[in-house]
């Protein structure tokens, strides 16, 4: 099925808006009809572009139909630059998969190979999805955390700013995610001095300049949300985020997309446990869902409009 038939557009169109005029697009996962509802409705309150991300994990749990389903409810005109992405697409299967499907963008995950693999995968789906207009984005580095079973690692590996030309002349790939310091999952530093490797970045943009570059592992943990899950029933000690002023100085060099997960689940969760806490009677899902959905709301408008600056 092709992208455009749900108003979707691909990515490469809105990165060369966003190194432009400076600032990132968001990239914020769901896995639900809140979820998604949450960040269609902040983006156009918002007039922001935005990325619909999907791991296959979270495709798995949603089901191929409904999934599809929910983005046609969305009723997008490509004015309103949307695109829907594979996030850490695990194999060449994966993305094609996605790609029929109506995915308009894919991310094929080959950081945790040999250099020279990660280039032929990368270059395998690039040739595959050309073909159809959907842009692609690989990965150099690695990065430590879990989130959930297609982003999980126990080790992180800088991406080397030497191999990044030969890496994106050789793949044909329309962006790059880096590894400087950000993790996956709600643990992400163990104190609140670390730094993002800026000295990293610089050197990556002073190679790739006008290319877009990708930020993962890259949410703020929110202290709030993490408090409300503690004070109600949760165990998250010690969760911690990357500081929104590294963020936004990241986008300063050429980071045009920034991916948004743990932020988004820490909302739901805390909206969730504090409503049953303050009404254990309750058995309404709809209501604990709405306090799930705003808090996800909130979060996707603060987020693009103090963080990203894609707001219009």
């Amino acid at each position: 099925m092709d992208y455009k038939d749900f108003g979707l557009v691909n990515t490469k169109q809105i990165f060369a808006d966003a190194l432009v005029n400076h600032y990132a697009v968001p990239a914020f996962n769901f896995y639900n009809m809140e979820t998604l509802s949450a960040i269609i409705n902040a983006a156009r309150d918002t007039h922001s572009p935005v990325i619909l991300a999907v791991s296959e994990s979270a495709l798995k749990y949603m089901g191929d139909d409904l999934m599809r389903g929910m983005i046609w409810g969305l009723n997008l005109k490509s004015n309103e630059n949307v695109a829907l992405h594979l996030d850490h697409g695990t194999s060449f299967e994966s993305c094609v998969h996605a790609i029929k499907l109506g995915f308009s963008s894919v991310m094929i995950d080959g950081s945790k190979l040999p250099f020279d693999e990660n280039v032929n995968l990368v270059r395998t789906v690039t040739d595959y999805a050309h073909k159809y207009d959907v842009s692609v984005e690989a990965e150099l580095g690695a990065l430590s955390g879990i989130e959930d079973e297609n982003t999980r690692g126990d080790t992180s590996s800088y991406t080397d700013p030497n191999d990044v030309v030969n890496f994106v002349n050789q793949t044909n790939a329309d962006s790059l995610a880096i590894a400087i310091g950000t993790s996956h999952g709600a643990y992400k530093r163990k104190s609140d001095d670390e730094e993002l490797r800026f000295d990293i970045l610089d050197k990556i943009a002073e190679q790739l300049p006008e290319f877009p570059l990708v930020l993962h592992g890259a949410s703020t943990v929110p202290a709030r949300f993490v408090s409300a899950i503690n004070d109600n029933g949760g165990k998250m000690p010690n969760a911690r985020g990357i500081a929104p002023e590294q963020l936004r100085r990241a986008v300063e060099k050429n980071i045009c997309k920034i991916n948004i997960d743990s932020d988004l689940r820490l909302g739901f969760t805390a909206g969730v446990r504090e409503t049953l806490s303050k009404k254990p009677e309750n058995f309404n899902p709809r209501e604990y869902l709405s306090a799930a959905y705003e808090n996800m709301y909130a979060t996707c408008v603060d987020e693009i409009k103090n963080i990203m600056h894609s707001a219009k």
